[in-house]
């Protein structure tokens, strides 16, 4: 696992300290970095929830993103994207939840806005849907950020979940991304 590309390119991240961390594989972050490119992702802040090794976030602060939360609830986990963020020397940067991703939900000030916001969770997770539709209804998003979800194959996600329209969708071997923006809301009546 490596940094694909910014300040940080090159870089090895440790790996995870378990089998039941599933980062993303490098070819496929390399196509969601390349999709992303587009978007002015990287302007903002980042949220990286299931964050794992840290490696989707760390990627983010490395193409420019000010700053990222990474959120993982297993605390070995934490440790080990505390330990990539100070190697890639972007830990000033950065800072790690070592909470739930709901609750990093409940205690989130929804003035705090993401330009990106990248959900990695573990695929037999049930309630991925509803989860994004949480995360979307919190109103982190920025009105022109961008939500990626990571998921298997087997998940099919629909073209609208709750506020979010689905801008791209790619599989790559066994592993999907699906990218979600806010929908245009229709104009108030007076």
């Amino acid at each position: 696992m490596r940094v694909i590309t910014g300040s940080a390119k090159g870089r090895q991240l440790k790996g995870p300290p378990d089998i039941g961390t599933r980062p993303m594989l490098d070819r496929v972050k390399e196509s969601l970095f390349g999709i992303l490119e587009g978007f002015d992702a990287f302007e903002g802040r980042a949220l990286d929830l299931f964050a794992g090794t840290g490696s989707l976030g760390i990627e983010c602060l490395s193409r420019g993103a000010e700053w990222a939360d990474f959120v993982e609830a297993r605390s070995h986990v934490a440790a080990v994207t505390k330990e990539n963020l100070k190697t890639t020397k972007l830990a000033e940067r950065a800072k790690v939840w070592n909470l739930s991703v709901d609750k990093f939900l409940q205690i989130i000030d929804e003035k705090t806005k993401y330009a990106i916001i990248l959900l990695d969770p573990p695929y037999a997770m049930e309630g991925i849907p509803d989860l994004v539709v949480r995360v979307a209804e919190r109103g982190i998003l920025d009105p022109n950020g961008v939500l990626v979800l990571g998921h298997w194959p087997k998940l099919v996600m629909p073209p609208q979940l709750g506020p979010l329209s689905l801008l791209k969708h790619r599989r790559i071997g066994d592993s999907c991304f699906s990218m979600y923006e806010l929908s245009a809301l229709p104009p108030q009546s007076e």
